[in-house]
């Protein structure tokens, strides 16, 4: 992983996760600030705009945060073009200009080394799931990455399956005459089939619209499964107005219902294309203050370690506090060869050292997988 922006460059970014964590984040967040600095004159030109240079910045949270709106007008990468092996699109509508996150070997390397540690936390190694080896049967409801090549979920998820699937994990997606991701519902309905009557354990992965798309086949056919022990479900992404909109309690509800899966194993997961690091909800247990009984968990998104969420006030760009909502915003370390602040246009809720997350910016455009200031949040 060295050398993809000079040599010293390369030294820091080549870190893997497992030596971030070891290291502080604090240091290596303004290490990478100046690299990046000094590497990617788009973000050095915006830096240099709002008066704020790595002789000025002296802690991670006042690391300037691009929009994500940049990275559509902006290349925001160290690499030089010859480096570029892979470029990631931003999903989203048809006829918007979707934002570009640019890879090398290098960078895709360290890509994978931050993802496979925390998906597997999250998705293999939990009680009642995998089989000896750590493996277990994924099903993706995704298109491979050879009809998706420019989809960093696509990415994902073919990592993912070569890591932790067994030989008999399969993808059940394809593009439609438009483009678009659709479903092989014979295709996807055999598979499942097979997994329950072998008793076989399996992870489904898939967008939520992909995730409707198939409920509203197995309701029209009446289609009631009870996946083995040890099943999980990986959904990702908005409805993109592709599929009806379901709140998130009415959309798990349906996926235990048809699936026949517990609850406590749906797992979400918050990514995008500009970013290479992932957060996964947790399931944490809360007391109804009014009855005293425990209530159905509440989900809060954490990153790993070395990737840092805030949630800020969009009028004053200060962090709220616990229970409060604004712009969220992600620090992540991963991205070593691009920016690693990034300002979203989603809202979250603080909760302690995890969010809530609760939706987009009103004028956002919709995205699956622009609160564009005068000054950083």
């Amino acid at each position: 992983m060295r050398q993809a922006a000079g040599e010293a460059h390369g030294d820091a970014a080549s870190k893997e996760p497992a030596q971030i964590v070891a290291e502080p984040f604090e240091q290596l967040a303004l290490e990478l600030f100046a690299l990046q600095y000094k590497h990617n004159p788009p973000y050095r030109a915006y830096c240099q705009r709002l008066g704020r240079t790595p002789a000025d910045v002296e802690h991670w949270s006042r690391i300037p945060p691009v929009p994500t709106a940049s990275f559509k007008e902006f290349e925001l990468t160290c690499l030089s073009p010859h480096e570029r092996t892979t470029v990631f699109y931003s999903s989203g509508t048809t006829g918007q200009h979707p934002s570009r996150h640019f890879h090398s070997a290098g960078s895709l390397a360290l890509y994978e080394a931050s993802l496979l540690p925390w998906f597997r936390q999250h998705l293999v190694a939990v009680p009642g799931a995998g089989i000896p080896g750590g493996l277990m049967r994924i099903i993706s409801l995704t298109p491979p990455i050879a009809l998706a090549p420019h989809s960093s979920l696509a990415h994902m998820c073919e990592v993912v399956v070569r890591e932790f699937g067994t030989t008999n994990s399969v993808f059940v997606g394809h593009l439609g005459q438009d483009g678009s991701w659709e479903l092989d519902q014979e295709k996807l309905l055999k598979e499942l089939t097979t997994s329950v009557a072998g008793g076989e354990p399996v992870v489904l992965l898939g967008t939520a619209f992909l995730f409707v798309h198939l409920l509203e086949h197995f309701g029209s056919q009446l289609i009631h499964l009870k996946l083995p022990t040890g099943s999980r479900l990986m959904e990702t992404g908005g409805y993109k107005g592709r599929s009806r909109t379901f709140s998130k309690a009415e959309f798990y509800d349906m996926l235990t219902t048809r699936l026949g899966i517990e609850i406590e194993s749906i797992v979400g997961e918050y990514g995008m294309s500009e970013l290479s690091s992932q957060a996964y909800d947790l399931a944490v247990p809360g007391m109804s203050q009014a009855s005293g009984a425990w209530v159905r968990p509440q989900r809060l998104f954490r990153f790993p370690p070395w990737a840092r969420a805030r949630i800020v006030s969009p009028e004053t760009g200060r962090e709220v506090v616990d229970g409060e909502c604004g712009t969220l915003l992600i620090f992540d370390l991963a991205n070593a060869w691009s920016v690693l602040a990034v300002q979203t246009e989603d809202i979250g809720i603080r909760r302690g050292s995890g969010f809530e997350l609760l939706g987009r910016l009103a004028a956002a455009e919709p995205r699956g997988c622009s609160l564009m200031s005068a000054e950083p949040l």
